[in-house]
């Protein structure tokens, strides 16, 4: 049997789809805007695919919508070692829930009955959320000097460490088919300056993470010149009636650079027909802005392939399902990356866009690369 810890940040993620590329700070603003919870659902697609795998699992979890919640709906029955304090969930929270992993607490309960101490605590920590929620846990167990693998939920807008798994389902697979671990990089950035377009990535704590195939490298920050790709890729939009969907990432933005205007670095824009329709946009804004035909321009990201589901939650399945896609990166990231890979929230839509994809790399040329 495998023990596992789970704990849900049910806020993480929120900031994503309406364009505040975080929550740190700011979730009242993403509630204001209209965001709707994310990890919760990821919470539960990580669960299903865990209790499929032959490995019988005992479930210890956090209180209502830090995992207990999502682990009922999953079909478990699990063991909850405490409570949030307040009404609003807080990284403290997040942080007991992860010593009380360690060493399991005489009031825990299953269905509302003591199960009694575990002081070897859990196998594995199953987190859900994003960098800040990584380094919650990381910091944690380094002060408790425990050796716990974790394992981490994708949910977050910042998904810089390697510490996660590429899916939710990977999660529930890799939860209980690893067999050794290996010393991983948790990093984190400053939310308030990636919203003014720096990125800077900051070391925060070293993790140990199962081995497997389906965990995500750290994101490389940078790379080669563009500006002939970019220069192509926007004469062509120039030429073109269509609505465009302008990504994040350096990039895209050197095409921005090219149109013309000042974009979003960091963020998505709008544009058509010579005009900026929205800038740094919600996925309601891109949503109303859309017209009969419709193009998004994405770059993958360095080191990992991710071209939906990575700092680009705005580009939503409703926008996926209207729009054409254009894959543009520099050849030398293609051989970096290798793959390309999708994580938008939708199974369907996911399975839908697996398969080979062409990707342009100059003025004519074009490479095809498998979504997988």
């Amino acid at each position: 049997m495998r023990h596992v810890g789970l704990v849900v940040n049910p806020i993480a993620g929120m900031g994503g789809r309406v364009g505040l590329k975080g929550t740190d700070n700011k979730v009242e603003e993403a509630r204001r805007r209209g965001a709707e919870p994310r990890a919760p659902d990821r919470a539960r697609q990580a669960l299903e695919h865990l209790r499929e795998q032959p490995v019988e699992v005992e479930l210890y979890t956090y209180g209502g919508v830090m995992g207990e919640d999502e682990a009922v709906a999953a079909g478990f029955s699990p063991v909850v070692v405490g409570h949030a304090e307040g009404e609003d969930t807080s990284r403290e929270d997040t942080r007991e829930a992860v010593r009380r992993f360690v060493r399991v607490p005489p009031e825990a309960e299953r269905n509302g009955r003591a199960v009694g101490p575990r002081d070897e605590g859990v196998d594995l920590i199953l987190f859900v959320g994003g960098d800040g929620t990584a380094v919650d846990v990381a910091e944690t167990l380094d002060e408790l000097d425990a050796e716990v693998p974790i394992l981490g939920v994708p949910g977050g807008v910042k998904v810089y460490s390697s510490v996660f798994a590429v899916t939710p389902r990977a999660a529930g697979r890799i939860a209980t088919t690893f067999d050794r671990t290996e010393t991983r990089e948790v990093n984190d950035i400053d939310e308030d300056a990636y919203r003014g377009g720096d990125v800077n990535t900051e070391l925060k704590a070293l993790a140990e993470v199962p081995v497997g195939d389906e965990i995500q490298t750290s994101k490389q920050i940078g790379g080669g010149t563009v500006e002939a790709l970019a220069d192509a890729v926007a004469g062509d939009i120039a030429e073109d009636d269509a609505t465009y969907v302008l990504g994040p990432g350096s990039t895209v933005d050197a095409v921005k650079t090219e149109l013309g205007f000042n974009g979003s670095p960091l963020g998505v824009d709008v544009w058509r027909d010579g005009d900026l329709l929205a800038r740094d946009a919600g996925e309601s804004d891109i949503l109303e802005n859309l017209s009969e035909r419709n193009v998004i321009v994405v770059s993958p990201i360095g080191g990992q392939g991710f071209i939906f589901g990575r700092g680009n939650d705005q580009i939503s399945p409703a926008v996926i399902r209207q729009s054409e896609i254009e894959v543009i990166a520099s050849k030398q990231k293609l051989d970096d990356i290798g793959v390309l890979r999708v994580d938008t929230g939708d199974p369907d839509l996911d399975e839908e866009l697996r398969g080979w994809q062409r990707v342009r790399v100059g003025k004519f040329e074009r490479r095809l690369l498998k979504v997988v």
